[in-house]
């Protein structure tokens, strides 16, 4: 008999998980994020925070639960009569990256070992559209889906104690965005003037799981010329709806 999807199970006393086939894939992406939606508003009055992966979601609640097995069957049936909209529109974000020397710190060392010049790799890592999967390790960290599959390169043996806010990065077949200045082990090849995570907004990142991500190459004094704009609150980011 084959495994059925999702599974539902507590994660100790203040936690439910609930897990889908474990792949990454676009699609059950939307199927996550549509379950997340639906959790949200059902289990509104008991206060939670909904968190997705790529195929999974962790339900947290403020509080210990009483009984554990009445909710997992809430859940349960929240689950099993959730309509999902298989139609979704999300927005298309435009992302300037400087690949200058000076931030691509990497650069080098993927044209040696992938044997392509830095010009295709800089061609390659702004060619696909991204799919943003989920944030963290850190608030506002972006994990990108899409990367092509010539730049896909391990994870440093040993991270750096030091990857600078913006920092973009790959790390086997991601990419990801830096949000604040961090210890980190992904191979950094550019970084980008914006803000991606501002507590004091809402939501604190624009740039939400579903949403796409395209970024575009632009020279160093671009990049310090955004960065004053995104300083002085005057940079518009470039964003569309996505029929995707």
């Amino acid at each position: 008999m084959s495994e059925q999807f999702p599974q539902i199970r507590p994660m100790g006393d203040r936690a439910i998980l609930i897990d889908f086939k474990q792949i990454i894939d676009k699609n059950l992406l939307k199927t996550v994020l549509n379950y997340k939606e639906i959790l949200e508003i059902e289990l509104v009055e008991e206060k939670v925070e909904v968190i997705n992966t790529y195929c999974s979601l962790l339900i947290i609640y403020s509080y210990t639960i009483e009984n554990i097995y009445d909710a997992v069957l809430a859940v349960k049936a929240c689950i099993n009569s959730a309509n999902i909209v298989k139609n979704t529109h999300s927005k298309l974000y435009h992302v300037p990256v400087c690949y200058d020397a000076e931030f691509g710190m990497d650069l080098d060392l993927i044209s040696k070992e992938k044997n392509i010049s830095i010009p295709e790799i800089i061609q390659l890592h702004t060619a696909p559209i991204y799919t943003v999967y989920f944030l963290g390790f850190l608030p506002g960290f972006l994990y990108l889906g899409g990367l092509d599959e010539k730049l896909k390169i391990s994870r440093k043996e040993t991270p750096r104690l030091k990857v600078e806010k913006g920092a973009v990065g790959i790390g086997e077949n991601q990419t990801g965005i830096y949000p604040k200045t961090s210890p980190g082990g992904w191979q950094i090849i550019g970084n980008s003037p914006l803000n991606f995570f501002d507590k004091n907004t809402n939501p604190p990142c624009v740039i939400l799981p579903g949403d796409k991500v395209k970024f575009y190459s632009i020279s160093k004094k671009d990049y310090l010329e955004i960065l004053e704009e995104v300083e002085e609150e005057k940079f518009q980011l470039k964003s569309e709806i996505y029929h995707g």
